[in-house]
């Protein structure tokens, strides 16, 4: 009896492997021919991802984030160090408080706005529960560094940061890490209960305080190490043969692993390392190349992370109701641009700045790693509405923010300085 397989046998494998491929290269060169430039790709490939493994014969089916978390933790957690480090590195001019101050206003106002309102929907509206309403805030609340790299600087040594643009890059760099402190509430309330008395001095000291605290440092002192060994009379000779592509991942994993270990938040150290590491050798050509292979990883690892999460949206969907949909699109419509524009009311942003900043908050991969993360680590009540929310709002995300992502190249042009800030704002309100 033979136990040869058939000569044309359909391995869902490799089924897939051809399918992914295909939307990838689709969602790529799609737009560029259509529109003639280039253009956000992260809907199209979550429709895509839906088309395919809806409709594709011989197509494994669509991994279940809620019976497999930790392998959507795990790979977005990878994309999302990546493209820190990245962004760390990319950003030329880092010169002064008040070029930072729009962004601790985001961080420290908007972002803790955003996951109060978002929490009491979810418990209010939603019916979830505290903890469950509290990681849905959380995991909903940072910007992403992954899919809004069309509304933020570019490369490095490129120069000409406007303001908008660097706003919105230090913004997502930092709150994917700061939005960590507050999934652990949801974690520790769920575990101990709502009331603070037994667990919320722990939770500001441990979880608030210390982790942030090292992430920060920690991150700093290995990304100057690393550029001090990099840009070394030795090290420079290790670039000329290695190439960036070694050297960035094992400086990414590195960082990582370090902060990790110290019990500090790695997403900001990973940030705060490629920041560093391009500050003790700001203009060195090199910056280009390690950021170019970082870009290169990161693109590819999240065309396949979107494809994916478009193949889940039509399990999640009956999960869905009006009020979920009211949630989502009151976040990116309401919620966030609101509270970014308030936070930044009294800053040196004119009025139009402030708009494009308070509603150019992208969801993405950062909340695909946040929920697995959570749901990963302790089973939820509402834990098939986390992912089914999480997913239809980065869904919604990509395609809003992707479609209006020309109003930043209209008016805030990638290569004006402060003093263009003004003229945006009156384009805007043309």
């Amino acid at each position: 009896m033979s136990t040869a397989e058939p000569f044309f046998g359909l391995s869902p494998t490799h089924v897939l492997m051809a399918t992914v491929g295909a939307a990838v290269f689709a969602a790529y060169l799609l737009p560029r021919v259509a529109f003639m430039r280039a253009a956000s790709s992260s809907g199209l490939l979550m429709i895509l991802g839906l088309v395919a493994f809806t409709f594709i014969p011989g197509m494994p089916e669509a991994l279940d984030p809620t019976v497999s978390p930790r392998l959507w933790e795990i790979l977005s957690e990878i994309a999302v160090i990546v493209v820190l480090f990245a962004t760390g590195l990319r950003i030329d001019n880092v010169s002064s408080w008040s070029r930072w101050s729009p962004t601790f206003r985001l961080l420290l106002i908007a972002m803790p706005l955003t996951i109060g309102v978002v929490a009491l929907l979810g418990w209010g509206l939603a019916g979830m529960t505290i903890a469950g309403a509290i990681l849905l805030g959380a995991v909903l609340s940072p910007t992403d560094p992954v899919l809004a790299g069309d509304v933020q600087v570019g490369p490095p040594l490129e120069g000409g940061e406007h303001p908008v643009r660097f706003t919105l890059t230090a913004e997502a760099g930092l709150n994917d890490g700061l939005a960590f402190p507050f999934v652990y509430l949801g974690l520790i309330i769920a575990a101990q209960g709502a009331d603070p008395s037994s667990w919320l001095m722990e939770w500001v000291m441990r979880d608030l305080l210390y982790r942030i605290a090292v992430g920060a440092m920690v991150g700093a002192m290995v990304g100057w190490a690393l550029g001090r060994s990099l840009f070394s009379a030795w090290g420079s000779a290790a670039i000329e043969k290695s190439g960036p592509g070694v050297l960035a991942l094992g400086a990414v994993l590195l960082c990582y692993g370090v902060v990790e270990l110290a019990e500090g938040y790695g997403f900001i150290g990973a940030f705060t390392a490629g920041l560093m590491c391009r500050r003790t050798q700001e203009k060195h050509r090199f910056h280009k190349r390690l950021h170019a292979f970082s870009e290169a990883v990161e693109h590819s690892l999240t065309a396949i992370l979107l494809v994916l999460l478009g193949s889940i949206l039509p399990a999640l969907w009956p999960v869905l109701d009006w009020r979920h949909t009211l949630i989502g699109f009151s976040l990116l419509l309401v919620i966030r641009p609101l509270a970014g524009w308030l936070s930044l009311l009294r800053s040196r942003m004119p009025s139009g700045d402030r708009l494009i900043v308070g509603f150019f908050g992208v969801r993405g991969i950062g909340s695909v790693y946040y929920v697995g993360y959570a749901t990963g680590h302790m089973e939820f009540v509402n834990e098939e509405q986390l992912w089914a929310l999480v997913a239809y709002t980065i869904f919604a995300s990509a395609l809003i923010h992707g479609a209006t992502s020309f109003i930043v190249d209209r008016y805030v042009s990638p290569w004006s300085g402060d003093a263009t800030s003004s003229t945006s704002s009156e384009g805007l309100s043309r």
